[in-house]
């Protein structure tokens, strides 16, 4: 049986948590900021939990499933 390899585009984008729920960053602050307000563009910062239904997908392309 081969080895699982992890998709190295996800190991880039996403991370675990200490209790083993994937964290990912907001979308949305990449370009076109200046339109933006600045409380906006405060609550686009940090990390969040990935959605529920997501979980799954997500630990078996970091090979954590």
């Amino acid at each position: 049986m081969p080895k699982q390899k992890t998709k190295r585009a996800a190991t880039k984008r996403l991370k675990m948590s200490a209790t083993g729920k994937i964290m990912r960053t907001r979308s949305g602050k990449r370009h076109l900021n200046a339109c933006k307000s600045r409380q906006r563009k405060r609550n686009l910062r940090g990390t969040i939990v990935a959605h529920a239904s997501d979980q799954p997908v997500l630990k078996r392309m970091l090979s954590t499933y």
